[in-house]
């Protein structure tokens, strides 16, 4: 067995109890995962002070002196112990609220020690609660180290005596118990390439650096490598998946894909979806199975593009299914697609959850004669009883809305798999593609068809709303449809936010009816209601649309010029721009108006001035990315993936970059890794496949 998979119960200074807390607080089980449980600060020991000298602020220091005296406090909460603590010319407190009898029996009176902590101003005195102490003569015979790392920890680990000295310790120990060292993971060409130090140099001074400069080399050898390994996974991944996963080979351009684009197509395309569907013609007349993600902002025109796909799969004898996430959503691209495709022979039909027995039946015997070309649907389309006669693509729309086995359950639709295109208006910042999604080939479409006028986004706050009330009736006045979003349905007594009803009596008292109709649609609505809303809405039966998120995905109303979102500030960035989105979708010009409080905090703020200045999905994914991390962007289910260790995908960006061109350009020589200079390489990848606990960060 690799020693490195040793259990640290059998770790000096461990043992079982601390060995089951290590495991169950830092998930630290092996050898292995203790040499890459990374500190995540370091604090500068170099430096002593004395007591005259200390800072009037809170930062951690570091004193020589010794204790005069202990004595021990009652407090209205159980005792508190004090010492008396000097470095020959002033006196200071040191203050322990636990474990007090095992210090007063442990610490030594009138014996020089090396005391660190941080300090506590209290009527103008220092103090240092719970300091770590060392003899100085210890001090003097350990390693010089200027910089001591701080670990993370938990409040529990602390209650049971686990200091940061006592990790510190368990740390030293790990490293005296492995004499060796530790093996190359990179192939010599690279090292020397970026001039990096070696890995068992990195992992020493990661734990215990000599200086600052050599902390530095450390990190950025141990962050290119992790980002290393997780771009030859993913590469490596593709590419098996592309050698052994056959698909069905589209291989003419027939006349309806030319007839509708020669004659039906709305606008021209732009540059954008010419080049996306010229990567999805190749991919389909490989004999591979296309996997692919579509990235375009809102409006960028992704369903011309499904739909010229869908038609490439007709004129080669192939059925195909577009999969909505929400009814409003599949019936509006049912609706739009209808319209586009009149006049040709191409058959289409919807399958939503609402369907009426009858027509499941008719849609089910359609689908198996290969009469019905294309079916738009919910998750009504996985269902196990609808089955295909030769389903060649499938079309995932917001695809994060789906969980792969959901997925999963449509590429088995066929014996051999269709080609998946996966969409999204969400736009996922470039770094996070290319961890996150960095075994799928990806298009974006990165520009808006030629007249589409930008959005004009404006933030007010809610002292303005006169003002704003005064702008809707003018744009109703010419014709227009507002939009006004809410954040909550029921008031929420913790936050001062306005509610989505107390809003709706508000707007109905400044626009009464019958000059004015206004529709309601909100998350606890029963389906039907909401759809009966949704469709007097577009039917323009109605001026005003108050509404919460549940608009958010896929509502297309091209007369609908402005939207008003209430509480701006409580809303995440790709919320915004989500909403954002719903206007904009006609000739006029259209606006978004950002109400908000005057109390703002710093990230509010943030959000807010960017959605102002820009209406670049991209560069708003990335302000979201730095704002909230990517675990909260991708959302619990897929946080899990990019659990680093030591690399961070936004601090690190160029680095994962460089990561990235390098896996690709070594896998291209050497796909399989087996020259002698990549032995490390694929040892490394072999230990990783071996012991799950390695690296399991890695997707």
């Amino acid at each position: 067995m690799d020693s490195l998979q040793t259990p640290i119960a059998y770790l000096k200074g461990v043992g079982p109890n601390r060995a089951n807390l290590l495991k169950d607080e830092l998930g630290i089980s092996t050898y292995q995962d203790l040499l890459h449980f990374f500190p995540y600060r370091y604090i500068d020991r170099s430096q002593f002070y004395s007591i005259n000298d200390l800072p009037r602020n809170t930062s951690e220091v570091q004193i020589i002196g010794e204790i005069i005296s202990f004595k021990l406090i009652q407090q209205q909460r159980g005792k508190r112990l004090v010492a008396i603590f000097s470095d020959g010319k002033s006196n200071m407190e040191l203050v322990w609220f636990r474990g007090q009898k095992w210090i007063q029996d442990t610490l030594k009176t009138n014996t020089p020690y090396v005391i660190f902590g941080r300090l506590s101003w209290y009527g103008g005195k220092p103090s240092i609660p719970h300091p770590e102490m060392e003899l100085e003569d210890a001090f003097k015979k350990g390693p010089p180290r200027a910089l001591h790392a701080v670990y993370p920890s938990t409040e529990k680990l602390l209650s049971k005596g686990i200091s940061q000295r006592v990790l510190t310790k368990i740390m030293m120990e790990l490293f005296q118990t492995i004499k060796t060292s530790f093996v190359e993971s990179i192939p010599e060409k690279i090292i020397e390439k970026y001039k990096l130090i070696t890995k068992d140099a990195a992992l020493r001074n990661a734990h215990f650096p000599i200086d600052q400069k050599t902390l530095t080399a450390a990190q950025n050898r141990l962050k290119f490598e992790e980002l290393l390994f997780i771009q030859l996974q993913l590469l490596m991944k593709n590419m098996q998946r592309k050698q052994k996963i056959k698909g069905f080979v589209f291989k003419k351009v027939g006349e309806n894909f030319n007839d509708f684009y020669k004659n039906k197509l709305p606008f021209e395309l732009t540059k954008a979806q010419q080049r996306v569907l010229r990567e999805i013609r190749k991919d389909v007349g490989t004999g591979r199975q296309m996997n692919r993600l579509l990235q375009g902002d809102v409006g960028s025109g992704k369903t011309i593009v499904a739909l010229m796909s869908m038609l490439l799969a007709k004129d080669n004898g192939f059925q195909s299914c577009l999969m909505a996430p929400t009814e409003i959503l599949a019936r509006q691209h049912y609706q739009s697609l209808s319209e586009l495709l009149r006049g040709l022979d191409v058959n289409i039909s919807i399958l939503s959850g609402s369907s009426k027995k009858s027509e499941r039946a008719v849609i089910s015997e359609d689908l198996l004669s290969g009469k019905l070309d294309i079916l738009i649907g919910t998750h009504a389309v996985i269902e196990d009883h609808v089955t295909f006669l030769n389903l060649g693509l499938a079309i995932v729309d917001e695809q994060h809305r789906f969980g792969v086995a959901q997925r999963a359950k449509l590429w088995r639709k066929n014996t051999i798999p269709p080609h998946v295109l996966v969409m999204t208006a969400t736009p996922i910042p470039r770094t996070l593609a290319m961890s996150l999604y960095g075994d799928l080939d990806i298009s974006v479409i990165d520009e808006l068809p030629p007249g589409r006028k930008q959005v004009k986004t404006i933030h007010r706050y809610d002292s303005n709303r006169l003002k704003i009330f005064k702008f809707i009736f003018d744009e109703i006045q010419k014709g227009r449809q507002i939009y006004i979003v809410y954040p909550l349905i029921q008031e929420s007594e913790t936050m001062d936010y306005k509610d989505l009803m107390d809003g709706y009596e508000s707007i109905a008292r400044h626009f009464p009816p019958p000059q004015f109709q206004i529709s309601i649609v909100h998350g606890k609505m029963k389906a039907a209601d909401k759809q009966y809303e949704m469709e007097r809405f577009i039917k323009k039966e109605t001026q005003i649309m108050v509404a919460t998120t549940v608009i958010e995905v896929g509502v297309n109303v091209p007369n609908a010029s402005v939207m008003i979102v209430e509480s701006a500030e409580r809303f995440g960035l790709s919320q915004l721009h989500q909403l954002r989105g719903r206007v904009g979708r006609g000739n006029e010009q259209s606006y978004c108006v950002l109400m908000s409080s005057n109390k703002l905090s710093q990230d509010g703020k943030t959000r807010l001035e960017t959605m102002t200045r820009t209406t670049d999905g991209f560069e708003i994914a990335e302000v979201d990315l730095r704002l909230r991390g990517p675990g909260d962007l991708m959302g619990t289910q897929q946080s899990g993936i990019l659990q680093l260790k030591i690399a961070d995908i936004i601090k690190d960006n160029e680095l994962l970059k460089i990561a990235r061109k390098d896996a690709f350009e070594i896998l291209k020589l050497d796909p399989t890794l087996s020259s002698v200079e990549n032995r490390p390489l694929l040892q490394t990848l072999a230990k990783m496949k071996a012991y799950r606990n390695i690296w399991n960060y890695i997707s």
